[in-house]
């Protein structure tokens, strides 16, 4: 069984590819089925963010070509359009791509936290569409240990440097006094639920959380004395905002442009400080053409994102020292498969002589033959049996100058040299 991974991320392919080829949590079972159906692939795993689209297989012998041509027909996107932002890593470089990935060092902003917790949804999303398997379940179980004890372990994740605080850091330099300001957060997931807590502590003025669930914008918005509505009234509340930031699961966006305009003519053109850190966009990108407003996308954000680096890299030197040590392991525990079916086979075919020779000296006792001369025959044959291939095989190797079999047989057999004088 061979591992692969197949995917784009932020730094091999823009914003316009990223959003074309993720996949929604309304679509991403399908997607799973789809894939372990069409093509050789026994498990699979896909990680779709806002930065990324990977997907990891368990394969006997398929390959890149025929997973990126499936990913190209799923998506309804010819191969050529979307190949030169593929990468690809197989085996060994493929459980080190994903342990980077779950402990935040492939990350955009080096050491977030958020996308462990993603890495987990997504097992979790596969296991549950039966996509998984001894293979794969092995390896994000140790994934998980892994990036659990480079967070423990290393410094990576002191710093507050996330997509959310950029967000929050960048609404700072623009508004000196956050006290004075009313943010609109539109969603309810991790993203949005650290910049309501970055702007909280930061004392922004007052917090509106928009979400389809109206349900789970009041669970959030309550969290920070906000106030919670539903993504159809944003129109109404959008007026009352200096600070918007969107992070939603929406295949559509969710903020067009007429809707920007209608409220700079309610705010009498006060600016409006928009961020969408969603893939696909929640904000039409017409919006960035409208004066009195400043948009940034997730790309946008990181000449703000590097500025709060410098301390981490020290402490990812780390976690690379620790990632390999793991990767390692991982392709031991691996490539101890392929031995596991020759010991089998191995046992059965000693318990095969057992049998014989037990069945042979069990006829010698119902014969007449005492106990004891049975006994002596049955350890006698089988000792002899047992022996038999390995001496003859010893032999020749022997007489060939085989020194690397001798030097294997000795390993294998741990042939005391003291008792072999």
């Amino acid at each position: 069984m061979a591992l692969i991974t197949l995917g784009l991320n932020h730094k091999t392919a823009p914003l316009d590819i990223r959003e074309r080829l993720t996949f929604g949590p309304d679509i991403i079972v399908a997607a799973l089925r789809s894939l372990s159906e069409k093509t050789a692939v026994e498990e699979a795993v896909i990680l779709s963010t806002c930065n990324r689209t990977e997907l990891y297989c368990a394969h006997t012998h398929s390959g890149r070509e025929e997973i990126c041509a499936w990913l190209g027909e799923f998506h309804g996107l010819e191969e050529e359009t979307i190949s030169p932002f593929l990468y690809s890593h197989t085996d060994q470089e493929c459980v080190r791509h994903l342990l980077k990935v779950a402990s935040g060092l492939d990350s955009m902003v080096l050491g977030e936290p958020q996308i462990l917790g993603q890495v987990k949804q997504s097992f979790q999303t596969a296991s549950d569409a039966s996509t998984t398997g001894k293979f794969l379940g092995k390896l994000f179980q140790h994934t998980f240990s892994v990036a659990k004890q480079v967070r423990t372990d290393t410094a990576i994740g002191h710093s507050p440097v996330s997509v959310a605080f950029a967000a929050v850091s960048l609404a700072r330099q623009i508004f000196s006094d956050l006290s004075q300001q009313t943010a609109l957060l539109i969603g309810a997931g991790e993203t949005i639920e650290l910049a309501a807590r970055h702007l909280h502590q930061h004392g922004v003025g007052r917090i509106i959380v928009a979400n389809r669930t109206l349900e789970k914008a009041h669970t959030l918005a309550n969290q920070f004395n906000g106030y919670a509505i539903s993504l159809t009234e944003i129109p109404t509340h959008l007026p009352e905002a200096d600070i918007v930031i969107s992070s939603t699961a929406s295949p559509l966006p969710v903020v067009g442009k007429g809707t920007v305009e209608s409220a700079l003519k309610k705010r009498k053109h006060q600016p409006i400080f928009m961020v969408d850190i969603a893939v696909p966009r929640d904000i039409e990108a017409e919006v960035s053409e409208l004066n009195d407003v400043y948009l940034y996308t997730v790309d946008d954000l990181q000449e703000v994102i590097q500025e709060n680096l410098r301390s981490r890299q020290e402490a990812a030197e780390q976690a690379v020292e620790i990632v390999d040590l793991h990767v390692d392991e991982f392709m031991g525990w691996l490539r101890s498969l392929d031995a596991v079916g020759m010991i089998q086979d191995y046992r059965k075919q000693a318990e095969l002589m057992r049998d014989e020779v037990l069945e042979r000296a069990l006829k010698q006792m119902q014969a007449g033959k005492s106990p004891e001369e049975s006994m002596r025959f049955l350890a006698h044959t089988l000792t002899n049996k047992l022996l038999h291939t390995p001496s003859t095989q010893i032999r020749q190797a022997g007489f060939e100058g085989q020194s690397d079999l001798l030097e294997a047989a000795n390993t294998l057999f741990q042939i005391n040299e003291n008792n072999s004088k």
